[in-house]
């Protein structure tokens, strides 16, 4: 082996100049999110509503680590697929950040696009329907952070739609009040 091949390989081993574990070796509370398996499924009542969310796939980093009182999740979107039907929530704060590629991001207000180290910040109660969709022809990649407040209604802008937190998740109704 030349000198640089056993520089990078010692480097692995490395943070800050210092020994440290490998990245195989992480425990709780660190975590490699490649061993956190994907969810390509969506809680949506109907056949109808969950295929619009194919493409998407989604890692829960925070259940994984034990979070309890917000999630994160690191998502990956296809071209052509988009996060959720568009939505608010009366509770939960919610905030994505874009990791790699480009997204468009829908709002009431029409679509602009959020590229890598760019954020977005939806607050609880704002009445106004976001979505993120790829348009592009890479993938796309980006963390979502939300609180888990309890009470929360989710509204859904483009469908007969509303979801409402429960102790198990979210238990859906059409806007009538009328339960999937």
């Amino acid at each position: 082996m030349d000198g640089k091949a056993v520089v990078a390989i010692s480097d692995r081993n490395r943070c800050n100049n210092r020994p440290m574990k490998t990245e195989t070796s992480l425990v709780l509370p660190a975590l490699d999110p490649a061993a956190v398996p994907s969810r390509t499924t969506s809680i949506y009542p109907t056949e109808e509503l969950r295929a619009l969310t194919v493409g998407r796939s989604k890692q829960a980093l925070g259940d994984a680590l034990g979070l309890q009182t917000f999630g994160v999740n690191l998502v990956r979107l296809e071209p052509g697929a988009m996060s959720a039907l568009r939505h608010w929530h009366t509770r939960q704060d919610e905030f994505v950040y874009v990791l790699e590629g480009e997204i468009a991001l829908v709002t009431e207000a029409g679509e602009q696009c959020l590229r890598s180290g760019q954020c977005a910040g939806f607050p609880a109660g704002k009445a106004d329907g976001h979505h993120l969709v790829n348009r592009g022809n890479g993938v796309a990649v980006y963390l979502e952070v939300g609180d888990r407040l309890p009470g929360d209604r989710a509204h859904y802008s483009d469908a007969d739609l509303e979801a409402r937190a429960t102790r198990g998740g979210y238990g859906f109704f059409h806007k009538d009040g009328m339960p999937y």
